[in-house]
């Protein structure tokens, strides 16, 4: 069982002027293997950092994190990232970025062609994995992103705005495309995003994160993101009790983002 524990996190980043940013305050939650995640808020709430801090990318001020009982204290192939645009070797083939984490770690073609073709089929890539990724449309790099992720066998996928600089219908595609590897895979994912939409279709769990300092203001359990797993998720977005959650949470977070204002506003005046 690899169980993400995150225990009374905290995180400050002090300025060169002497004052500081509480980016996190005494967050603490506990994921599952095989938990699918999303992670909502305003601006400057913490999400990215959390995420990072996750990784193994940021070492926290306080608090700690493990996976399956041991501290994190840095990066590791237990956890694979995905990024917004990919972070892909855009000279090399398709194939080559996929296999690029098993090659590093030594493996040899033998052991990892069949892990590689076989990801590359089910992202839709197997016509193109000789092609070079700058050669592929957006979406298709996010896909090659992905199926790299996974060719490193992690145990938690961690995703940053994975699909926000996609087009609508790509985007769409690519939603659907995580819900199916999230139930192939049985992968524990934490995904961020600014989509409210796209929170309550990827996340069985979704957590709104409050601002100022980042901690989090509201869980949510929720059916949608099973119930789109190889489905039109239009119609999922057609359930009744979607639209209200939708709304109730784009509210909870235009509220905090009025505050936010007010704030601002009160401290130029």
């Amino acid at each position: 069982m690899s169980t993400l524990t995150i225990e009374n996190l905290s995180m400050r980043f002090d300025l060169p002027n002497g004052e500081h940013v509480q980016a996190l305050k005494d967050v603490s939650l506990e994921l599952g293997t095989g938990e699918l995640m999303s992670v909502l808020g305003p601006s400057g709430c913490g999400k990215t950092t959390l995420l990072n801090i996750v990784a193994g990318f940021l070492a926290p001020t306080e608090g700690q994190i493990t996976l399956s009982g041991h501290k994190v204290s840095g990066p590791d192939a237990e956890r694979g990232m995905v990024f917004q645009q990919g972070a892909l070797f855009e000279w090399m083939s398709v194939r080559d970025n996929v296999s690029f984490g098993p090659r590093m770690r030594g493996q040899r073609k033998a052991e990892y062609k069949e892990t590689v073709d076989h990801l590359l089929e089910v992202v839709g890539l197997k016509d193109f994995k000789e092609k070079a990724v700058y050669e592929l449309s957006g979406g298709m790099q996010q896909r090659v992103a992905l199926a790299r992720c996974l060719a490193n066998d992690p145990d938690v996928i961690l995703m940053d705005e994975p699909l926000g600089a996609l087009d609508a219908l790509t985007r769409e595609k690519m939603q659907g495309l995580v819900l199916k590897l999230w139930k192939e895979t049985g992968k524990t994912i934490i995904l961020i995003t600014h989509s409210v939409e796209e929170a309550l279709l990827l996340g069985e769990r979704l957590l709104v994160m409050a601002p100022r300092p980042g901690r989090i203001h509201k869980e949510y359990r929720l059916p949608f993101a099973d119930n789109g797993v190889g489905k039109d998720l239009r119609e999922v977005k057609k359930d009744p009790e979607f639209a209200v959650k939708r709304e109730e949470i784009l509210s909870m977070i235009w509220d905090m983002e009025e505050e936010i204002m007010g704030r601002s506003e009160g401290a130029g005046a």
